[in-house]
């Protein structure tokens, strides 16, 4: 059993990360997926709301709440996969609640690029404004909630600056390796 999770700011290479991975055959836990749900239950549209259910979950339910919520599907992904991949990991919080529920199976993979690069991807995808914020505001707001903390644990770090197919490599690395030291 291997349980890779991503942490990175908006636009650093996650969602790549996670595509390369479905393509590889290995199952992935988007994180997000909790947080869409749960706008849909309180008949929000996540596209307008994601960012204010995310932070409204984290103070209902306390820090940890949208990974706990993650770990019935990373189980269910386990039962039929010896490697999962999780994706969206948002504080160093979460990185306990996964380093307590998966132990030394666990790996923590941070995906980094200077803020300039990431606005240039997230305009080419016509997602640099997300729920009316700045990306700015974003990484704020996601640093806020403990993500700089989760990003200085990581186990590996992944400079994202490069090609497309360098990144692609460096994943597939990663995964490889993974994988392979169960």
């Amino acid at each position: 059993m291997t349980v890779i999770a991503t942490v990175g700011l908006p636009g650093s290479g996650k969602g790549e990360a996670a595509a390369l991975a479905e393509e590889e055959g290995i199952p992935v836990v988007t994180m997000g997926d909790v947080i869409r749900e749960a706008c849909r239950e309180r008949g929000l549209d996540p596209a307008e709301h994601h960012g204010e259910v995310a932070s409204a979950l984290r103070e209902e339910n306390g820090p940890g709440a949208i990974a706990e919520a993650s770990l019935p599907q990373i189980e269910a992904a386990l039962a039929d996969s010896d490697v999962v991949l999780v994706d969206g990991i948002r504080s160093d919080v979460e990185v306990d609640i996964f380093e307590d529920a998966f132990g030394e199976a666990f790996t923590l993979v941070s995906i980094e690029a200077p803020q300039d690069v990431r606005r240039e991807r997230l305009t080419d995808r016509g997602r640099d404004n997300l729920d009316g914020e700045s990306l700015e505001e974003r990484d704020e707001r996601e640093l806020g909630f403990g993500m700089g903390e989760a990003m200085e644990r990581a186990d590996v770090r992944i400079d994202n600056t490069d090609s497309l197919a360098a990144f692609r490599e460096r994943i597939r690395e990663v995964l490889d390796r993974e994988v392979a030291s169960p």
